[in-house]
């Protein structure tokens, strides 16, 4: 029979002095800190914690009970955790998934990702959404030490996040007719098998120049989701415009952002962003309004951004979701069409992509 596992007491103080009380799990920390924000899925936790977008973050589950079914390899989705930490209410003591290599905490553990459990994220939730996310220091060091850290931390403004999880060099997914070139900013794996379908796609890094792209003949570009703030994304601001007219383009959330900021609009830092599986998002065209998954700190100002269709709105508060171009093929969603975790509402965008290269070059066409 296993040993009870000993309780370690540790705290999070936000830079604001809030200090709430809990104890430490996964790796070992004295001192662990990063911009605090809340997610509000009830499932999929492994999917956010591996997702490159919470680069520079610590998350925060709103959900109370995590780590039931523990963690799978074929759940993560990029090579490691980019995010400083995990808070929870409840972890679960043992995982009850036949799929499950390991439990939750074994997996932050091996990942050197520090926690802290036993929390009332429901009042830390509270706070955030009252006063922004922050942010926050926490681990088993002294109240003012995790102050101390806090108030030092930087959080996401002005940092560039995208060089710190973008691939070092170039690899080959998918199987699918086409030819895509997809720009990892932080992209998914669910991402990736999704644009897989429709294409062979050649995923390159973020600082990749357009001439080499346009030299590989793709019928489409790919502008990845990814961390941080996009006017601190590197160079691919100011390639996208040698692309556009010359391929088809496609962003997703920091890809949305990039391509409104190469067309001279301007970004934003919210409140507390948008981080959950259950977000109403309305397309102006059709009334349509699907439930959508979504991980963002910045937006897109609307009416920012000229010679474009705004296409889709956030019904929670009127942020901008979606916009295409009038004169070039290329569009972009700040939302997560392929919701990994999340609903499957709006998975038709990767078949939208599709229609819009084949418009373009038709298959035929190709010479292969």
């Amino acid at each position: 029979m296993s040993q009870p596992k000993t309780i370690v007491e540790a705290h999070l103080v936000l830079s604001d002095g809030e200090v709430f009380e809990g104890e430490a799990f996964g790796a070992p920390a004295d001192v662990a800190g990063g911009e605090v924000v809340f997610n509000t899925v009830l499932s999929g936790y492994q999917e956010v914690i591996t997702d490159p977008s919470y680069a520079g973050q610590v998350i925060t589950f709103t959900y109370p009970h995590i780590g039931n079914y523990g963690t799978s390899a074929l759940d993560k989705e990029a090579r490691r955790p980019f995010c400083r930490g995990v808070i929870l209410r409840d972890l679960a003591r043992r995982r009850s998934s036949w799929r499950s290599d390991e439990d939750l905490d074994s997996f932050l553990r091996r990942h050197d990702v520090p926690g802290i459990a036993g929390l009332d994220t429901r009042r830390l939730t509270r706070h955030l959404r009252d006063s922004g996310a922050m942010p926050g220091a926490f681990g088993t060091a002294d109240q003012a030490t995790l102050l101390a850290a806090a108030k030092a931390e930087s959080g996401t403004d002005g940092v560039d996040l995208v060089s710190t999880v973008t691939t070092p060099e170039r690899y080959v997914v998918g199987h699918g007719p086409r030819k895509v070139v997809a720009y990892d900013l932080g992209v998914k794996a669910t991402m990736l098998r999704h644009l897989g379908e429709i294409a062979t796609v050649t995923v390159v890094p973020a600082n990749t120049p357009a001439s080499e792209v346009l030299a590989m003949n793709p019928d489409g570009v790919f502008l990845s989701n990814g961390p941080g703030d996009p006017t601190e994304a590197g160079p691919i601001v100011n390639e996208i415009p040698k692309l556009l007219g010359e391929v088809p383009v496609f962003g997703i959330c920091l890809g949305h952002q990039v391509l409104a900021l190469a067309l001279g609009g301007s970004t934003t830092k919210m409140k507390f962003g948008h981080h959950g599986g259950n977000v109403p998002v309305q397309d102006a065209r059709t009334g349509k309004v699907e439930i959508t998954s979504q991980n963002h700190n910045f937006a897109v100002v609307p009416g920012s951004v000229p010679g474009v269709t705004e296409t889709h709105r956030c019904l929670n508060d009127g942020a901008l979701e979606g916009m295409v171009l009038e004169d070039v093929p290329a569009f972009s969603v700040q939302y997560h069409p392929e919701a990994g975790p999340g609903p499957h509402d709006s998975r038709y965008l990767f078949d939208e992509f599709a229609e819009l290269m084949d418009s373009v070059r038709p298959v035929a066409a190709r010479g292969e």
